[in-house]
């Protein structure tokens, strides 16, 4: 075949694929599906057979045995260097994926013990402004309500509590 050439219906090494897929695929199948224990990697190994038939027609057709003995020696062939490959021995098939592997948890843990240091360094009022509204994610009315004060005092003292909490991490060495 020539490059940029595309085969038509008509071209010898067409029909003669078409004959070997119809007289010898299923049987070509059965045989890789014994080989592998794979059906996705039986149908890869027959697809590949094929291909390379297809590109090598004389081959096939050619060959001092018949096209048959060709097909199965090339999928033999296909199988043993899958086998072989570097790739198989490093891949196993699992039925479920396994659990994902959790990272280093220490910076987590120190970031946790540098924010509850800060947080302690705030005026209780601050303190428990901030800790309604970021860790238990309510609203400016629901503070005001549960604290007892207005929400023009909560909006007061996130706004300060915040600046306070900044000025603590960076006395901690937390810039920004």
């Amino acid at each position: 075949m020539r490059a940029g050439r595309p085969r038509s219906a008509a071209d010898p090494s067409i029909a003669l694929l078409q004959a070997l897929q119809h007289e010898h695929g299923d049987d070509l199948l059965r045989y890789a599906l014994r080989h592998t224990r794979d059906r996705g990697q039986a149908e890869d190994v027959v697809q590949e057979t094929f291909a390379r038939a297809w590109r090598h027609p004389l081959a096939v057709s050619g060959s001092s045995g018949s096209a048959r003995a060709w097909l199965f020696t090339v999928a033999r062939n296909l199988i043993v260097d899958e086998v072989r490959s570097a790739r198989h021995r490093r891949e196993i098939a699992v039925e479920s994926v396994p659990e994902q592997a959790v990272g280093d948890q220490a910076d987590a843990l120190l970031d946790r013990i540098l924010l509850s240091d800060a947080l302690t360094a705030l005026s209780p009022d601050h303190r428990a402004v901030l800790l309604e509204a970021y860790w238990g994610g309510r609203s400016v009315h629901e503070i005001a309500e549960r604290l007892g004060v207005p929400e023009g005092t909560v909006k007061s003292r996130l706004h300060y509590g915040m600046r306070a909490l900044r000025l603590a991490l960076q006395e901690r060495g937390v810039t920004r």
